[in-house]
């Protein structure tokens, strides 16, 4: 783990550049809506709003202040309270509110780990980084199921090699995880390791079992169910090129191979490092 967020802080700290502002998208899923915000920042967050009858839930609140001031006047205009605030995998500009997080999830993010992570994502961005989170943070067990805004959200454990945060599925129609499933080549943030492989083909086959109709994550926006089987083939094909690939370069070449064209074939020579190292 501490290998992956070193990686990612020195990937970053070359790749900050002016942010294109953020857009928003409205999935109607019948009892509540779900507004997607891409922020376009250097990390590739999403942020949500769950909004019920009458009142909102967030989730994953922006960390960088030009995206926390556009959501934030967006969530104004929705005209209805704020219930709770999820903060789940990804600790953001929620300032003085309260929130809630999953199990384990308060200490973990000031822990060694994710707390050098943050001190690293200051280094990189500075004054873009909006101000840390001085509410008081409530966890939320799993396997418990909680209502807030008249919409129920389930909280289970996310992939087993990925941060302590929870999987959540929300009204029974969304489900969220700290990566959205994409057709495309996964990074090596998101597999890190061999083990890491079986733990994300598990996560995507629990989610498919929920009967969502949208699956949404932390990085990546909303996603349909084809993308979910999509991950689930790729990651098992993946275990095949494994097998059959005695190095990293041979590995590279084999998935090139066997997915002529598809999104992020950039990142298989930093894929294979981690699967090889």
């Amino acid at each position: 783990m501490k290998k992956v967020l070193f990686i990612l802080f020195n990937l970053l700290t070359i790749t900050v550049m002016a942010q294109e502002k953020g857009r928003f998208e409205v999935h109607d899923l019948g009892s509540f809506k779900l507004h997607v915000y891409y922020t376009n920042d250097a990390l590739g967050d999403a942020s949500y709003i769950i909004e019920g009858g009458d009142a909102l839930v967030t989730m994953e609140q922006p960390l960088f202040k030009d995206n926390v001031a556009e959501f934030d006047a967006y969530l104004s205009r929705l005209g209805k309270p704020v219930e709770r605030r999820i903060t789940d995998y990804h600790v953001g500009g929620t300032g003085s509110h309260d929130i809630v997080m999953a199990e384990g999830m308060p200490t973990f993010t000031k822990g060694e780990i994710y707390g050098g992570m943050m001190q690293g994502f200051a280094q990189a961005f500075g004054d873009a980084l909006t101000d840390m989170p001085t509410g008081k943070a409530t966890e939320v067990p799993f396997g418990t199921v909680q209502t807030w805004a008249g919409v129920t959200f389930g909280f289970s454990h996310g992939a087993a090699s990925d941060f302590p945060g929870a999987s959540i599925l929300i009204g029974g129609k969304a489900y969220y995880t700290h990566w959205t499933p994409a057709k495309a080549h996964v990074s090596h943030l998101q597999v890190s390791s061999r083990a890491a492989i079986d733990a994300e083909i598990a996560e995507a086959g629990e989610s498919l079992s929920s009967g969502a109709e949208l699956f949404i994550g932390g990085h990546g926006g909303a996603a349909g169910r084809d993308a979910v089987e999509f991950k689930i083939a790729y990651l098992n094909k993946m275990k095949e090129v494994l097998d059959a690939s005695p190095t990293a370069q041979t590995f590279v070449e084999a998935m090139k191979e066997a997915y002529p064209g598809l999104p992020g074939k950039a990142g298989l020579e930093e894929l294979g490092k981690a699967l090889y190292r």
